[in-house]
């Protein structure tokens, strides 16, 4: 089937379809309600051929969609009906749960993602649980999305900021026994040198874990149910 990936940011929305080459944008905004988003992504592919859909939110997801409204984009998208509203099948997580997948290669991995805040997800074995790490408290007592977001960077400078980053990251990994940890986000790339055990994923993260998201993979001897992705609401 062919997919379409919209990765919804504050900044911007960027979409791209299977067999495409190139990603589209188009602004974002503080009044960006969920029915304009539908407008501008259906203005946006029209051109592209595409079957299902996934969408990155940057918020907290449950079964149903957004569980609270984003803070740096309009309102009403808690209860939005997706799928009715593009007349395609819609699967909706949030934005670090379809880089997460993008940059998986195996056995446990932590993913953070370092951009206005702290986003973060675990995944083993076909599995994805998004986490909200970024409500954890540093050392100092601000949230680890505070010191580890941009408002962090700016405040502290690129080299404490470093610091704090090697710290908390090595301590993640241990908390949660992952085997290596992948960073993403806007800021990954100041990140110089990477602390031990980590990766830094590439620009298209958001764009191949929503084609992941709708994959199916089956060995032709196995008859075991397909291995799907999972992500835990």
């Amino acid at each position: 089937m062919d997919v379409l990936v919209v990765d919804v940011g504050g900044s911007h929305v960027k979409i791209l379809a299977s067999g495409a080459t190139e990603p589209r944008r188009f602004d974002s905004a503080q009044d960006l309600t969920a029915p304009a988003l539908i407008r501008l992504v259906r203005d946006a592919a029209q051109d592209w051929k595409y079957d299902v859909i996934s969408l990155g939110y940057p918020g907290l997801v449950g079964v149903d969609g957004p569980l609270r409204e984003p803070g740096n984009l309009g309102t009403g998208w808690v209860g939005f009906d997706f799928a009715a509203a593009f007349e395609k099948p819609v699967r909706v997580v949030n934005d670090a749960v379809l880089q997460a997948l993008g940059g998986y290669e195996g056995g446990r991995m932590l993913f953070l993602g370092l951009g206005t805040g702290l986003g973060s997800a675990l995944v083993s074995d076909h599995v994805v649980v998004p986490m909200e790490l970024g409500n954890l408290r540093y050392v100092t007592g601000e949230p680890l999305g505070d010191r580890l977001g941009r408002k962090g960077l700016k405040a502290h400078g690129r080299e404490e900021w470093l610091a704090a980053l090697a710290e908390v990251t090595e301590t993640l990994r241990q908390a949660l026994a992952a085997d290596y940890v992948l960073l993403g986000g806007g800021n990954a790339k100041h990140v110089e040198p990477l602390p031990g055990r980590t990766r830094r994923g590439a620009g298209d993260l958001a764009f191949k874990g929503g084609f992941r998201l709708w994959e199916e993979t089956i060995e032709p001897h196995d008859r075991r149910p397909p291995l799907v992705w999972r992500v835990v609401r």
